[in-house]
């Protein structure tokens, strides 16, 4: 329909009409150029390719991740890029080198903090040196090196300057052969981190090796430590070593928070796909209506091993609890109304580990929890019930829910290779081209 102020003003009452003009000399060339052979081609030829450029954008699946923060949904995400994309850059690498080494500090800051709010200290200083991975027996003891760590790591967090003298006396220069080195991308605070990591990484070593932090481990759902974080303590000299390059399994496990929206695309069996990954915390959730037009469907991922745990912004909001609020605001979401929504109860592993010294029952928003305790099926059905009781209708087919370890990539393959299959099925009944059951 034209544009109304397109249209010539029509004559009313009596009034004269509106007497004809002559034909412009501009129009006798348009309506030559309208004629010419060549320009009718281009005409076609740019018709041709905005119906190609529709056809595509029409065939393109456009897949958002949602979910609270550090649920698993970034790794997810590069789980995609591993299966489908191409191969991270050597600038990726030394970005991720410098992420992984910070991740390890940040871990020691908050490991060491709550073991002196627990009160552990003296039980530590009744450690003695142990002979270490190598063969050899440290020169110092555990509470040598936790003393050295709360005074340069947790209570003085700038790193000293190269070649500078650590409390036992001895140097820790920044080995200038170091492949990682300095990546601008990873930002300050991570690259600072980074190289207290090389300057630390010996009371690092023995502090994680003694049996006081191995029980502080058992309780750092409180101080909200990533519980995958554990492999790089476990491989710690491999990641100080001047030829560290991160491997595809230290990007899965590295921590970077999300603050912005992030696309990739992918090209699966001839079918165009975009996935969007984005914060997850409160105050980057302003972003996701951005994201919501024309999605084909929502992957809504959930932490199934943080039953026990509270959010890093409001320490009295158990993580489990802001989940189920989270997955119910988005399920009744009108802008999702005709929009396949998966649900990927994540983080398995670390449920298997933690419900064997964690009861669920223990914790008060499951406090009804009736199974018995320690026992991994029986815990995964309750929260799968937990949240399919936060829809309106029960149209929730159990093939939509997925309960995953997004760090293996062999389960997100067959994860990820299944779920792809169900949103195109779904998309075509919600089309009509299939019939619904």
């Amino acid at each position: 329909m034209g544009d109304a102020c397109s249209k010539p003003a029509e004559g009313q009452g009596g009034a004269a009409p509106v007497p004809q003009r002559s034909q412009p000399t501009s129009d006798y060339i348009l309506s030559s150029q309208a004629n010419d052979p060549a320009e009718i081609a281009n005409s076609n030829a740019i018709d041709r390719d905005m119906d190609r450029a529709k056809q595509q954008e029409e065939g393109k699946v456009k897949l958002l991740l949602l979910g609270a923060g550090e649920s698993g949904k970034s790794t997810i995400f590069k789980q995609m890029r591993i299966l489908h994309g191409s191969p991270r850059s050597d600038d990726d690498l030394r970005m991720y080198g410098v992420v992984v080494r910070s991740n390890v500090i940040v871990a020691t800051r908050k490991l060491c903090t709550h073991l002196r709010n627990l009160g552990l200290e003296e039980a530590l200083a009744q450690e003695s040196a142990v002979q270490g991975p190598d063969g050899m027996v440290p020169t110092m003891t555990p509470k040598e090196a936790y003393d050295e760590l709360v005074a340069n790591v947790v209570d003085k967090k700038t790193p000293m300057s190269e070649g500078a003298l650590t409390q036992n006396g001895e140097t820790s220069p920044i080995n200038p052969d170091d492949w990682v080195g300095h990546s601008p991308r990873a930002g300050l605070a991570a690259n600072n981190d980074a190289k207290q990591f090389l300057q630390f990484v010996k009371p690092i070593r023995i502090l994680w090796q003694s049996k006081t932090m191995k029980e502080v481990w058992t309780k750092r759902a409180a101080v909200n430590v990533i519980d995958g974080h554990k492999e790089y303590f476990q491989d710690i000299q491999r990641i100080a070593s001047p030829g560290f390059r991160p491997t595809t399994q230290d990007i899965l496990l590295a921590r970077v928070r999300t603050t912005q929206v992030v696309m990739e695309r992918y090209r699966i069996d001839g079918i165009d796909f975009e996935m969007y990954d984005v914060g997850g915390q409160r105050s980057e959730r302003r972003k996701w209506i951005d994201c919501f037009d024309h999605v084909d469907a929502v992957i809504f991922v959930a932490a199934l091993s943080e039953y026990d745990q509270t959010l890093a912004e409001s320490k009295r909001t158990n993580r489990m609890v802001e989940a189920l609020e989270l997955f119910r605001s988005v399920c009744n979401n009108r802008a999702f109304a005709d929009t396949s929504i998966m649900l990927f109860l994540n983080k398995k592993d670390i449920f298997a580990e933690k419900i064997l010294y964690s009861d669920i029952a223990a914790q008060r928003p499951f406090y009804d929890y009736a199974g018995p305790p320690k026992e991994f099926d029986h815990g995964v059905l309750y929260f799968i019930q937990k949240f399919k009781d936060c829809l309106i209708d029960d149209e929730f087919n159990d093939s939509f829910i997925h309960v995953t370890c997004a760090t293996d990539t062999n389960n997100m393959e067959f994860v990820l290779d299944s779920t792809r299959t169900i949103i195109m099925t779904d998309n075509l009944r919600r089309s009509g081209f299939l019939g619904s059951d």
